[in-house]
């Protein structure tokens, strides 16, 4: 009975200790890196029209939605912003196309003087994560905490400008091999605005970044970190005719689409997803805390 009685003592210390050790929640098993591919302006209503092998193979072998919703007004900054806050612009104060900071004062600040994002969060959880940012439009460098990334670059908008800027990408993944990557394209919005939406141009820009989009997957493999990473494709919001900003579903609907370890396979998600429910699902991957100021939810729905 003695020894019973200390066994059972043993366990229940041990217990408690474990609780007490618990360092918060555990990143997604099998996963050490996260690369994130955003195309401005991809509308949901055109994906399956379109010639995107690449894309189309991460939906048929990973977890995916057409049709996660935009806030208001469905246009550009602010819901990037939304994207990776976790919240919307009546919180962080980005409430225009091109807002490069606050419109109005965001309710909360984080350690580096603006509203907190997701690469707030993972830098604050692994001060030495090497995190990379790749970006077209110059407004996004504004709207990431640029001053929590390890590097991020501007490829300025001109002739060839994808190419290169996917080139300068794919060489900081073999070569540098960081937890957390992303590379935001500025089309096919600016084809959007130039012929329409769902135009031959636009259509025929889209099947020339699923191309850069299986470069950049084959970079991983070339990389050795194919297998353990998740990779995320998103967008901010669709459009109508040669616009976007307004309350019809064509511009503010866009893809949200996840393929790697841990993700469910040809699992289409049946649950609302909302642009701020991405920033909680990264810091989930990586079992960083959420902050109490974000609104988003972790679609969780998504993981094995």
């Amino acid at each position: 009975m003695k020894k019973l009685c200390s066994f059972v003592a043993v366990a229940m210390v041990a217990l408690l200790l474990g609780s007490c050790c618990d360092n918060g929640p555990k990143r997604v098993k099998g996963v050490k890196h996260v690369v994130m591919i955003g195309f401005d302006g991809l509308a949901g209503n055109t994906v399956e029209a379109v010639q995107m092998p690449t894309l189309k193979s991460l939906m048929e072998q990973g977890a995916w939605t057409l049709q996660a919703r935009s806030i208001l007004p469905s246009s550009s900054a602010c819901n990037w912003a939304s994207m990776y806050m976790g919240v919307g612009p009546e919180m962080h104060g980005y409430n225009t196309w091109g807002s490069r900071k606050p419109d109005f004062p965001s309710i909360a600040l984080g350690p580096n003087g603006i509203f907190p994002t997701f690469i707030t969060v993972l830098r604050e959880k692994y001060p030495q994560m090497n995190i990379c940012s790749f970006y077209e439009w110059e407004v996004q460098g504004d709207l990431i905490d640029n001053k929590a990334v390890t590097y991020h670059k501007h490829i300025p908008m001109g002739e060839n400008r994808s190419r290169e800027s996917t080139d300068g990408f794919i060489t900081y993944l073999k070569e540098q091999k960081p937890e957390f990557a992303m590379f935001i394209y500025d089309s096919p919005d600016s084809e959007g605005h130039k012929y329409g939406w769902g135009s031959e141009q636009y259509m025929n820009r889209l099947t020339e970044l699923d191309a850069y989009l299986n470069e950049i997957i084959e970079a991983t493999k070339a990389a050795g970190t194919y297998d353990s990473t998740i990779f995320m494709v998103v967008s901010d919001h669709g459009g109508i005719g040669r616009g976007h900003g307004s309350t019809s579903m064509d511009e503010m609907e866009a893809p949200l689409v996840f393929f790697g370890p841990g993700i469910k396979k040809g699992y289409k998600i049946d649950v609302p997803v909302m642009r701020y429910d991405t920033a909680p699902t990264i810091a989930y991957i990586f079992g960083a805390e959420v902050p109490d100021v974000w609104r988003g939810r972790v679609i969780k729905e998504i993981f094995e």
